[in-house]
């Protein structure tokens, strides 16, 4: 009887060790989760972040927080957000350091500046070309109006919109440059090679986003816009076909994906 109840004694005492280490591994097993919503929301959408702001529905010479490139630092009129356009100077002056000139060739293009470059593309350059193949022709190198990085004042194409220029002589020791020292100034290269699996656009050398803000800024995209939002223009309607969000307007470098301010 005796040892009847010291085991049973034993077997309390193991059965409440177990209650309560399986409570103990849930609650570490939640507290990721509640952290992660509470890094969520801390995050502060600015109040100019908008649709019509991801969409490139704006006069960005009218807002107030966009400001023309100087001329030595742009090939011609260049608007950029004041934040960006001040860390592209303090890039350009370092470069400037090791012999490198580097200087905005296309910045900030709203909407209807977009649509224009499509329309051209569509209805004269490969007007010849059947529309499901026009319209890939075109996305190798061109945005649909509504999906373009150049809508958000964070992106700018630096000195060639050659890959070939990139390659040899000054353009290598350009680019060699911005590739080991523009993330030190928050700029990123956006379409880099597609050998890794990346969808979307072919590789452009030439095409740097300052990701600080921009991530935030696709995130936004991403959560709010849809294939309805992107119209407004000839081969719209191959928006969905093509998964135009998944494929190309997420379908860039993946540590721009994956950055973490």
């Amino acid at each position: 009887m005796k040892s009847y109840k010291i085991l049973l004694k034993r077997s309390f005492i193991f059965l409440f060790v177990c209650v309560f280490s399986c409570k103990s591994q849930v609650k570490k097993e939640i507290n990721p989760e509640i952290i992660s919503k509470k890094e969520v929301k801390k995050i502060v959408i600015p109040k100019y972040l908008t649709k019509n702001y991801v969409l490139g529905k704006f006069d960005f010479k009218k807002h107030s927080d966009f400001i023309r490139v100087p001329k030595n630092l742009s090939f011609k009129s260049i608007y950029l957000r004041k934040d960006v356009l001040n860390m592209f100077k303090q890039m350009a002056e370092e470069a400037k350091k090791d012999g490198v000139i580097l200087k905005i060739i296309s910045g900030t293009r709203n909407f209807e500046y977009q649509r224009r470059i499509w329309e051209y593309k569509w209805s004269d350059k490969y007007k010849n070309v059947v529309k499901d193949k026009r319209v890939l022709k075109i996305l190798e190198f061109s945005s649909m109006p509504c999906t373009s990085r150049h809508h958000w004042g964070t992106d700018i194409d630096i000195n060639s919109l050659s890959n070939k220029y990139f390659t040899k002589g000054k353009g290598k020791k350009e680019y060699e440059w911005l590739v080991n020292n523009a993330k030190n100034y928050g700029f990123y290269q956006v379409y880099t090679s597609k050998e890794g699996g990346r969808t979307g656009y072919n590789e452009e050398k030439w095409h740097w986003s300052y990701v600080p803000l921009s991530s935030m800024y696709l995130r936004f995209y991403n959560e709010n816009i849809t294939d309805k939002d992107i119209n407004g223009f000839n081969g719209c309607e191959f928006v969905t076909k093509m998964d135009i969000i998944k494929n190309y307007v997420n379908g860039i470098n993946p540590e721009i994906l994956d950055y973490k301010k």
